[in-house]
């Protein structure tokens, strides 16, 4: 539903304008209310499974499964997905970025997605996913140098982890024999296999989640929208990271390099964010910062992996969820009344908007953990875990996590002041900001979460209650309780330690900025991170100018070579060689095969192009004919199309080109080149030798004409097969052809294809005759015209097109189909073009070629899905016999309709060769000699 209504976002904004965002925000609060409903499932320990299959031949499902952690996630991930988007109906009031908002519903179904599903394969999708859509919100904006550097840095840091997470996954999964987090969790393997899969697992919620040496690309993405950070940088992505890292503990907190890994990364991102959150004249880096040491925070406390640690941490992610994405919607309503983030220049704001003041308050207390807010109940529960940890290593991560506590009230105080107190300056008085009123609705989706974070502190038992379902699946250490009072405790101690040590550095936060400034740097990861990709940069540049000398032989040659070292040597000394060979089976065969050859040996020794290419062309008409020998007509006729195709397309680039390959006598050099090239065809010709007298089982082919008749209702096996038994294989070509053509269009035109438009007519000559034989023929110069070419043109036209028509709908059952159908359409067109000039085929042709091959792959997908909405399956076939009475009976397959697609499809290719290698190098040599 996400993506569905995320697809349909542009046609909303053309109707609804910014109440778009009412709509687009129904998905996540659907999902919201749906999760809620299930809290008697969650309370009685029960989790809620559902598997959809995907592929059944390969037993692959599509598997989700929520129990206690997933729920919790789940309603963050709608709930404050909700508000974002309705609050991005006041932040956009100036007009919808109808990209941006699509995009960010596709990720809050992305994000419900990855912490949904119950395979580790899926989970990956869906954590690509979102790594993908966070680099397009980041990059909103393409032509700001800032937004494209913050968002390629996001994109390569996250999905560095992201492919190591990947090979820790196959590695995971190959082990426990199952990709099932389910199953794996239940019966976790064990192992240095597993320890190496655990520690590449952890190098992506790492760098997912912001934490040292990866913490650098999460400030730099502030220059995303504020609802985006509101979002992807406080609720959501980056809780990605800690969910793994939840997800896992129970089962292997106890594998060697969890603990001291996330013991030492997570406190360090803890001190290292505070540190840096209290320099920051920037009220969204300050929350930036802050959200890099409140990820540090939560991922030590789920990294410790025991039972109260479980229940604290999950209590933290929620309470995280609620004061920082309440906290960034403010800074999003500052920054849009004020027009500035710079808590320098802002003043007086509290004063003429207390209740904002307030709502800033209860999140920045919660976000301080400050009594009575959860955020308060929750660092409770995770100095508690801490203390019970034990050792001299126990000890330094509590007092690591007891100074970023100290940070965290010292920044989450200078925020408050910042943003809404009245400032003076030493030698003057700063002027109040001018600060219009928000909107109602503006301001109420920040206070709901954050009058949550105030609620959710007096009802921290049973909510503690409700987490207990996550905590009892830890095996290790006692149960924890969330409760508001404690009583005189330790972790209340350390509470009122941090909380009046943060209010002393705010208090005297001049003298701590100027201890600050006099402290060495702590160095700066962004500044290695640019570093390395400028080596990684200039590495490349120096290998590419080593490897790729812009030399084709040399490349062709390169890859001619490994092809006889390699597999040739392997065919040599490994290869089961046939006793006896039978040299042919038609005495025809050796005459053609003979013909190749001498058309082969005197290619070689052309040094003429033209006369070259026209040797080539012997030897494919040539294995055309051997195709026709062998009783493939239908092979042959493709053969003979692609050769006659090729040979015009070759004839209209070497118009660019001299006519020969070199003045200069032969190098020696042709030699090595003809004993690679008799390599390669002898490799060739024993690599199709073995195969063919190697084969152990019966051909897939051999039933192909059985299945042709019956499930593909047609006669000619190789039609049906493009069609219908190898339909995906066809589909996928069809997209490559498309990929090609418009890569040669856009070599020739430099940019996007050129309109279609009639050439101006050229003024008849004093005595030039006025018989006209082709429409476009008015553009040429007279010199240039051929009547008997014009007349045959004239005659062959309209007989060519009937031909490929009739190939098109006779295909099924006999010779023919699409794909010949359109290179003979396209001869067609490229006859017109040589016969007339560019005048000429836009005569035939006044379409673009890009809206016919679009056309033709959305016919074809077309009818590929169309039998699903009644029952079948996707490219699935149906015979319809119709009968038309004195017009006799029609046999029609459905899956004509594809290979209409696929005629359309070969028929944009030739277009757009012909109009880029014809009329576009035309134009490009009349605006030279212009010139």
């Amino acid at each position: 539903m996400h993506f569905g209504v995320a697809v349909c976002a542009p046609l909303l904004a053309r109707w609804l304008r910014l109440r778009t965002f009412y709509v687009l925000a129904l998905p996540p609060l659907i999902t919201f209310i749906v999760l809620a409903t299930e809290l008697p499932t969650i309370l009685a320990g029960h989790a809620i499974t559902q598997q959809v299959t995907w592929i059944g031949t390969f037993d692959l499902r599509v598997s989700f499964s929520i129990g206690t952690l997933q729920w919790v996630l789940g309603l963050v991930v709608s709930g404050i997905g909700t508000l974002v988007l309705l609050y991005c109906r006041w932040y956009f009031a100036s007009g919808i970025p109808v990209r941006t908002a699509a995009i960010l519903l596709a990720f809050a179904g992305a994000m419900l997605g990855l912490v949904t599903c119950d395979d580790l394969i899926l989970l990956y999708v869906f954590w690509e996913l979102t790594t993908v859509f966070s680099y397009l919100l980041v990059g909103h904006n393409p032509a700001n140098e800032a937004n494209r550097r913050a968002a390629m840095t996001a994109l390569v840091v996250t999905t560095v982890g992201g492919l190591a997470m990947l090979v820790g996954i196959l590695l995971l999964g190959s082990v426990a024999g199952t990709f099932s987090l389910q199953a794996i969790l239940s019966r976790p393997p064990s192992g240095a296999a597993v320890s190496a899969a655990v520690a590449l697992l952890l190098v992506g919620a790492l760098s997912k989640s912001a934490q040292l040496p990866f913490h650098f690309w999460l400030p730099g993405a502030m220059a995303a929208p504020t609802p985006v950070s509101a979002y992807l940088h406080a609720a959501a992505m980056v809780k990605a990271g800690v969910y793994l890292v939840a997800l896992l503990a129970p089962a292997f907190a106890t594998v060697p390099l969890w603990r001291p890994v996330l013991l030492i990364i997570g406190p360090l991102t803890m001190l290292l964010g505070g540190w840096r959150a209290l320099r920051q004249h920037d009220i969204k880096l300050l929350l930036a910062f802050g959200t890099v040491s409140q990820l540090g925070f939560m991922i030590t406390i789920v990294g410790i992996g025991t039972q109260e640690a479980a229940l604290a941490g999950c209590a933290v992610l929620i309470g995280h969820a609620l004061f920082k994405s309440a906290l960034f919607m403010i800074v999003g309503i500052v920054d849009h009344q004020a027009g500035t983030r710079d808590l320098r220049a802002l003043s007086g704001v509290g004063r003429q908007r207390p209740a904002l003041a307030v709502v800033t308050i209860l999140a920045a207390a919660s976000m301080a953990g400050i009594p009575p807010t959860f955020g308060f109940v929750a660092k409770e529960g995770a100095l508690g875990a801490l203390l019970h940890l034990g050792g001299s290593a126990g000890v330094a991560v509590l007092v690591a996590i007891v100074v970023g506590s100290v940070l965290t009230v010292g920044y989450s105080l200078r925020f408050v002041w910042g943003t809404f107190a009245t400032k003076k300056d030493t030698d003057h008085h700063i002027e109040p900001t001018r600060f219009p009123a928000p909107a109602l609705g503006f301001w109420l989706m920040p206070a709901i979460p954050a009058v949550l974070g105030l609620l959710l502190g007096f009802v921290s038992g049973p909510t503690g209650h409700l987490l207990d379902g996550y905590a009892h699946t830890v095996p290790q250490g006692e149960p924890g309780e969330l409760v508001l009072w404690h009583g005189l405790t330790p972790q209340l101690g350390l509470s009122a330690l941090a909380i009046g040590l943060g209010i002393a550095i705010f208090v005297d936060r001049r003298r701590f900025a100027a201890l600050q400034r006099t402290l060495p740097g702590l160095g700066d990861a962004g500044a290695l991170y640019a570093k390395a990709m400028r080596g990684v940069d200039r590495a490349a540049v120096e290998i590419t100018a080593l490897a790729q000398r812009g030399s084709l032989p040399v490349y062709l040659g390169a890859i001619a070579l490994v092809f006889v070292v390699f597999p040739g040597s392997a065919l040599i000394m490994a290869a089961d060689l046939p006793r006896s060979v039978r040299p042919f089976d038609n005495p025809a065969q050796v005459v053609v095969g003979g013909l190749i050859i001498v058309a082969v040996v005197l290619a070689g020794r052309a040094r003429g192009r033209m006369k070259a290419i026209l040797l080539v062309g012997v030897t494919g008409y040539g294995v055309a004919f051997l195709f026709l020998l062998h009783g493939a007509p239908d092979l042959a006729l493709t053969q003979v199309l692609v050769e006659t195709v090729t040979l015009i397309v070759l004839a209209l680039v070497l118009r660019k080109l001299g006519p020969y390959f070199s003045d200069r006598p032969l190098a020696s050099t042709r030699w090595w080149r003809l004993i690679l090239s008799l390599g390669v065809g002898s490799v060739a010709a024993l690599a199709g030798l073995v195969a063919a007298s190697n084969r152990t089982a019966e051909p897939v082919s051999a039933r192909f004409a059985k299945f042709a008749y019956e499930f593909g209702y047609g006669k000619n096996v190789v039609n049906v097969t493009l069609v219908d038994i190898r339909a995906w294989d066809t589909l996928g070509e069809i997209s490559v052809l498309m990929v090609a053509a418009t890569g040669v269009a856009s070599l020739i035109f430099l940019g996007i294809r050129q309109p279609v438009s009639r050439p101006r007519r050229r003024p008849v000559e004093p005595g030039e005759e006025h018989t006209t034989w082709l429409r476009g023929q008015h553009s040429l110069s007279p010199y240039s015209r051929s009547v008997v070419f014009e007349v045959m043109t004239r005659l062959l036209f309209p007989v060519m097109i009937l031909c490929s028509l009739y190939l098109l709908f006779t295909g099924h059952n006999a010779p023919g189909g699409g794909f010949a159908a359109g290179l003979i359409t396209g001869l067609a067109l490229a006859v017109r073009y040589l016969a007339g000039g560019a005048g000429e085929l836009v005569e035939a042709a006044p379409v673009d070629a890009g809206k016919v091959l679009g056309l033709g792959l959305v016919v074809s997908v077309l009818s590929a899905v169309a039998p699903m909405p009644f029952g079948g399956r996707i490219l699935e076939s149906y015979a319809v016999d119709l009968h038309l009475g004195v017009l006799g009976d029609v046999h029609l397959v459905t899956s004509m309709f594809f290979d209409i697609g696929v005629y359309l499809v070969v028929v944009g290719v030739m277009l757009d060769l012909i109009r880029s290698l014809g009329a576009g190098v035309d134009r490009q040599t009349l605006e030279a000699s212009r010139s």
